[in-house]
């Protein structure tokens, strides 16, 4: 009785054949290069950054990349790094040192742009934060692409909206620093292209001093409305102001009764943590069961970056760096990014195409581009520097 039984076992072992070798697994690795710079808290406090601003985004990536990568024998890593100015190039070298050929670069333009330089053909860098134009244009470097929307989408994005709502004649108010200087840029670029009229510029100039204090309200509420009074008939007030120094307080506060836009009011943003369209919802869940907050702009391009790697590396069933490269870089290549179409990669300045999000404090207003808006080849190709536009100019040998 038991012989027989052993015998069978024996037999259904000889049939089965020697144990298969599972294959090795592929192993993707990227980098999350945070430069955290020595800057004035935010005006309100619900803005003060979390600890883990960006990093969360890249982890739900990984659990992303990783529900497919286990079936496809592909396992993913993101290592977080964080830096300052001072320190931000010692850490590439070390990241890249260690086989990391994907970085995650989120960083000022500056710093965006040296890092680049530095990175050369050793690396891919994804640039999740920096929003200039020059960085697309007479700056670009083939070895970046642009995840973070550039100050032109952002800007083109909300003029169609203004246009749509029949707004066309803006008072536009930017800060007196470099960076807001370059938004106010793509503002004024935006209204020429869409046919808006800039009644008037009034600078706000920054003179210092403290901004959050017990009295600070008090001053805001006597400033703002003399600041704006006497100002020619218009229809909307644009503040272009990266600093976050003032725009906050100009809702409600203005001489005229206006709508405000642009960096306080109706903000055009890559993604705002009410969005709940395209499957959105269950993307907010995701996140905020694993971070415990909602989700911020650079959490969602960090994760958009970290995807792009492994949406890749999917579609190639390869862990080759040059591989990837070569496909993100492709027409083949798109990703999903619960904006309702997929995005793609502009081969003129590697700039991710990508719908904006036109959002108040509580919810998203409406998306751009608008319907009305067309384009032979995308309607995305609405927003930001189009072929025929870019001064950026690649090698023709890589």
């Amino acid at each position: 009785m038991f012989k027989g039984i052993i015998g069978i076992a024996v037999g259904a072992c000889a049939l089965a054949g020697p144990a298969t070798a599972q294959p090795e697994m592929q192993v993707i690795r990227a980098a999350v290069l945070r430069v955290d710079e020595q800057r004035l808290p935010p005006i309100s406090r619900l803005d003060l950054p979390p600890a883990d601003l960006g990093f969360a985004g890249a982890r739900l990536a990984i659990e992303d990349n990783d529900t497919t990568g286990r079936f496809m024998g592909q396992d993913f890593e993101a290592v977080e790094v964080k830096a300052t100015p001072a320190t931000a190039a010692a850490e590439l070298d070390k990241v890249i040192a260690e086989g990391i050929q994907f970085v995650v670069v989120m960083a000022d333009d500056a710093t965006t742009l040296a890092l680049a330089d530095q990175a050369g053909d050793r690396a891919m860098l994804l640039n999740a934060q920096a929003r200039g134009d020059a960085l697309r244009g007479a700056d670009c470097r083939f070895n970046t692409i642009h995840v973070a929307p550039s100050h032109a989408m952002l800007a083109d994005g909300l003029a169609q909206f203004l246009m749509w709502k029949n707004w066309p004649d803006w008072l536009l108010v930017p800060g007196s620093h470099p960076e807001d200087q370059a938004l106010a840029a793509a503002y004024r670029r935006a209204a020429a292209k869409f046919g808006a009229r800039i009644v008037e510029e009034r600078l706000f100039e920054d003179t210092g001093g403290a901004r959050s204090t017990d009295s600070g309200h008090v001053q805001v509420q006597a400033r703002m409305p003399v600041f704006t009074q006497r100002a020619p008939d218009y229809d909307v007030l644009v503040a272009a102001d990266e600093s976050d120094i003032f725009a906050p307080y100009l809702p409600y506060l203005t001489w005229d009764p206006r709508p405000v836009a642009g960096s306080a009011g109706l903000v055009p943003r890559s993604w705002h943590p009410a969005m709940e369209a395209w499957g959105a919802t269950q993307y907010q869940n995701r996140f905020e069961r694993m971070a415990n907050r909602p989700i911020r702009e650079e959490d969602y391009q960090a994760w958009l970056a970290i995807r792009i790697v492994g949406e890749a590396a999917t579609r190639t069933r390869s862990a080759d760096p040059a591989a990837l490269r070569e496909f993100i870089l492709s027409d083949q290549f798109d990703v999903a990014g619960f904006k309702g179409q997929k995005l793609t990669v502009r081969d003129w300045d590697h700039q991710l195409r990508q719908p904006i999000l036109l959002t108040t404090g509580l919810l998203t207003t409406s998306v751009s581009p608008q319907d009305q808006y067309l384009h032979q080849t995308s309607a995305l190709d609405t927003l930001g520097i189009d072929r025929p536009e870019t001064e950026c100019s690649f090698p023709e040998v890589q």
